[in-house]
This record gives structure tokens, sequence and C-alpha cells, in this order.
């Protein structure tokens, strides 16, 4: 079973506060998209799966995608958000985790001012609720931010975390320095996960290849191993810089030289058991 581990929708149309995709520069993804926009790329891929990831802090959209997986059977995961930083962090949580579909929590870490956000202590106190009830964080960080996967892991070993986006690396101009040192630091420790997410944005992106993601990819796999790595596609903010099944076939092929068990855990059997998917087989 194949699973792209990081995918969104979004709708205009709903209350949600969507500003970023107006800025000029997401102009061409600036439009609704919704599952059935999703799946004639699953089918082309051969993607059987995926996880939903949030865009939102809004428990409502945790709602709307639920609802949504109801009626859509390859949305196998929801990773949705609550409050870390309020009192009814649990409440909010306990809501969703009846939901055999609900299978994460992420914040947009990436967009608080204060870089140092995440270790918070309020914070920390909202992520120690979700290691209590073994609920995996999604880390969506920058380079700047990469750090904090060590100090997070010191502080919660028993909280599953998965690093989004390889904590988008600076691609286009294809630096390393910084950023590989953060990336094995946080992957000595074992409740720390890698997606191979959101590259192709962090790259040139009318001029990328392969060849250009291949050292990023191959400095996680050496830190983190195919068992602590995923695929994920991040559609539909790729189609900036590549279409699904551009993402798709990039990877392939820079995991060629793997064997089929090492790229039967990148694509699809890490995500699964990262996230405690309930995945019915396929007949």
């Amino acid at each position: 079973m194949i699973i792209d581990a990081h995918q969104h929708f979004w709708n205009l149309d709903l209350p949600f506060e969507y500003g970023w995709l107006h800025e000029p520069q997401h102009a061409p993804i600036c439009r609704n998209f919704l599952p059935d926009d999703l799946k004639p790329h699953l089918q082309s891929a051969g993607v059987d799966r995926t996880v939903f990831v949030q865009t939102q802090h809004d428990v409502e959209e945790n709602r709307w995608v639920l609802k949504l997986a109801e009626t859509n059977e390859f949305i196998a995961g929801v990773v949705g958000w609550v409050d870390l930083a309020s009192p009814a962090c649990e409440d909010q949580l306990m809501e969703f985790l009846g939901n055999p579909k609900f299978v994460g929590i992420r914040h947009v870490t990436q967009a608080e001012p204060d870089d140092d956000f995440i270790v918070r202590s309020d914070i920390v106190s909202g992520l120690r609720i979700l290691q209590k009830h073994q609920v995996p964080f999604d880390l969506l960080f920058l380079t700047q931010h990469l750090q904090h996967a060590a100090t997070l892991s010191g502080l919660l070993p028993e909280l599953p975390m998965v690093i989004d986006h390889l904590s988008k690396p600076k691609i286009k101009n294809q630096i390393t320095e910084g950023w590989a040192k953060d990336l094995r630091n946080a992957a000595q420790y074992p409740n720390v996960f890698c997606k191979l997410s959101g590259m192709v944005t962090e790259a040139d992106w009318k001029n990328w290849k392969p060849a250009d993601l291949k050292p990023y990819v191959e400095t996680a796999l050496e830190a983190f191993g195919p068992e602590r790595c995923m695929f994920g596609s991040d559609w539909p903010v790729c189609e900036l810089a590549a279409s699904y099944e551009d993402v798709f076939a990039a990877l392939k092929d820079i995991l060629s030289s793997l064997s089929p068990t090492e790229q039967a855990q990148i694509f699809g059997e890490t995500a699964g058991k990262f996230y405690d998917m309930k995945l019915e087989s396929l007949i």
C-alpha cells in the first residue's frame, strides 16, 4: 500500500484564514482544492491512501476534513489541530480521539514570530497532553527551528514526532551547513521521524531537477534510515513548482537504488506505523 503522508485541502468558500494564498507568488494555487481534485493524481501515480495535514489553527477544520474522510476512503488519516497553549487543550483533543481517522496534531510553528515558540513552557505542557494520549505531532519548522527537535525529544521522549519537509532546507542555494547537523542531532532520538516532502518548493520552482533534491534526501536517509522516513507530496502546495506526478516520480528516481523493502517503508509502511493508521487491506 502506497501512502502519501502529507497533503492538504482548502476551500476558500469556508470561513477559514487563507491569507497566505492571496500573496502574489501563490496565485496559481489560490483556488479550492478538494478530494475530487486529488483523486486523478493518486490514480495516475498509483498512490492508495493519503494523510491530510492541517492548514488552520481552528478545530473546525478538523471537523470539516473528518467529514470529507467519511466519504473519501483514500483519506486514511487526518492530522488536525488543537490549541496547545490552552487549558482546553485536552478537552479539544478528546473530541477527536475516538475517530479512527484522526491520527495526529500539527501547529504552523514556522509562522510564529517567536523562533522559540515550540519550546515555551505552555506549549510543552500541551505537547505533554499529546504524549499522554500517544498522539503524534508534526513539526512544521524552518531551518532555524530545527535545533528544537532534539530539545523536545529530551523533554518528551515518548511523543512520536515527525519533521515536515525536512525542515525546509535551502535547496535552491544548495546550502546544507547547519541544517544537516541539526537534522542528525534530531535523528539521534528514536521518537523523531522525517517526511521526504515539500522539497520542490524549496528548490528553483522553474528549473529544479531530481539531482537538486538528492543530497537532502540522502542526508535524511543516512540520519533516520528508511524505517523513519516517509513520502509526502505536499499537494497542492507542490503545484507551485511541479505536478503531483512529478514529485512522486522524482522521489522514486532518487530512491531507485534502495531495496524494494526499503522503498516500501518510505512509500507507505513508515507512515502507517507512525500514525498508527487502521488501514484496511486492498482487494
